[in-house]
C-alpha cells in the first residue's frame, strides 16, 4: 500500500469564473436597481393605460426574475465549490441558472404578447406625457445596469497536476485560460444577465418612440403593437439562451477547435486518439477524457506536457492503452 503523501497527486475542483466574486456583487448591485425600476413601470403603465410601458415593465421583471436567480447562483456556487458533492464542482450552476431565466422569460413573451392582442381589440386611453417619463428613465437604469454587468477581460490562472495508475495509466491536469480565446471564456451567467439588461433597453427605446408616435399623430393601435413586438424581442432572447445554456448543461462539445487542438498534439508517432470527451465545466474551463492506443506507451507527463498549450483544459484524464501485434493485428494489452 502506498504510504506517502498524495498532495503532489491532488487538486480541487474548483472551476468558478475568474470573476466569480466581482461578478456576484455586481449581480446583485443590478437586482435591486432592476426591481425598483419594475415596479415603477408597472405601476406606471397601469395608471397611464400604456401596454408598451407595460410590456417593457413585465419583460423588466423578468429580468429581475433571471439577474436574481444569477446572483443566488454566483452565491450558491461560491458557497459550495469545494463540496465533494459535486464531481466536477459547481462551474455549471451558472448555466442551470440562465437556463431556468429563459424559461421564465418565455412565459412572459408568451404574457405579454397575449395582452398586447387584447388591447388591439380594445384600446385605452394613455398618458403620454407620463409614459413617456418612466419609459426614459427605465432607459436609463437599463443602461446603468449594462455597465454595471460589463464583462472584463483579465483572466486569472489555476494549476493543477497528478497522475493515477488503474490498470491504464491516468493524468489529471488543468491549465490556464488562453487569452486567444477569451471569447470562449465568458461567464454565461453574467452574460446572459448582460444580454437580458441589453434586451430590455431595447424594448424601452420602442417603447418611447410608440408612445411619441402615438401622441403625435394619434396612432393608438401602434402601442399595442410595440408590445406585441417586444414579446417576440423577449421570444427570441429566451430561445437563444436556452440553445446556449442548455448546450452547456448536456455537454455539447464546447469547442471544436480544442477537440482538434488535442488530436494535433497527441496523434503524432503512430499514436493514435481511439476516444475522446470535451465538455465545459464551468466559465473558461474545459474538461477532456482521451484515450491514447500506442506502441510505445509514454509516462503521463509526457502526454500532460503535449496539452500545455491548450489552457482552457481544467481537467484532463489521459488513458494510455498499449498496442500489441499478434499476427499484425493492434490488439488491447492485457
Amino acid at each position: 500500500m502506498h504510504s506517502h503523501s498524495l498532495d503532489n497527486w491532488t487538486h480541487d475542483h474548483n472551476f468558478l469564473g475568474a470573476q466569480h466574486a466581482r461578478n456576484e456583487q455586481r449581480t446583485w448591485l443590478v437586482v435591486w436597481l432592476t426591481l425598483g425600476m419594475m415596479v415603477a413601470e408597472i405601476v406606471g403603465g397601469s395608471l397611464f393605460g400604456s401596454m408598451a410601458l407595460l410590456a417593457d415593465g413585465w419583460h423588466m421583471s423578468t429580468h429581475a426574475v433571471a439577474i436574481g436567480i444569477a446572483a443566488l447562483a454566483y452565491r450558491y456556487a461560491r458557497r459550495h465549490a469545494d463540496n465533494p458533492r459535486f464531481a466536477f464542482g459547481t462551474g455549471k450552476f451558472g448555466e442551470l441558472s440562465a437556463f431556468t431565466s429563459a424559461v421564465v422569460l418565455g412565459m412572459v413573451a408568451v404574457m405579454v404578447a397575449y395582452e398586447s392582442v387584447l388591447r388591439m381589440a380594445d384600446p385605452k386611453p394613455i398618458a403620454y406625457g407620463e409614459a413617456i417619463a418612466i419609459a426614459v428613465l427605465g432607459l436609463v437604469v437599463n443602461l446603468v445596469s449594462a455597465w454595471l454587468l460589463r464583462e472584463d477581460h483579465d483572466h486569472h490562472h489555476h494549476g493543477h497536476d497528478h497522475s493515477h495508475h488503474h490498470g491504464h495509466t491516468h493524468d489529471h491536469s488543468s491549465h490556464d485560460h488562453d487569452h486567444a480565446h477569451a471569447h470562449q471564456h465568458r461567464d454565461n451567467n453574467l452574460r446572459a444577465a448582460y444580454v437580458h439588461v441589453l434586451a430590455d433597453a431595447a424594448t424601452s427605446v420602442m417603447a418611447i418612440a410608440a408612445l411619441i408616435l402615438a401622441r403625435a399623430f394619434g396612432w393608438v393601435w401602434i402601442d399595442p403593437v410595440v408590445g406585441l413586438v417586444g414579446s417576440l424581442v423577449i421570444a427570441s432572447w429566451a430561445y437563444g439562451l436556452i440553445k446556449s445554456a442548455g448546450a452547456v448543461l448536456i455537454d455539447v462539445v464546447p469547442d471544436s477547435n480544442v477537440a482538434d487542438g488535442i488530436r494535433r498534439r497527441l496523434e503524432i508517432d503512430g499514436d493514435r486518439i481511439s476516444d475522446l470527451h470535451l465538455w465545459q465545466v464551468g466559465p473558461g474551463h474545459y474538461s477532456a477524457i482521451v484515450t491514447i492506443v500506442t506502441d510505445h506507451p509514454q509516462p503521463p507527463a509526457s502526454y500532460k506536457a503535449s496539452l500545455r498549450e491548450l489552457r482552457q483544459l481544467s481537467h484532463v484524464t489521459v488513458e494510455v492503452d498499449q498496442c500489441v501485434h499478434p499476427d499484425g493485428v493492434c490488439t488491447h494489452a492485457a
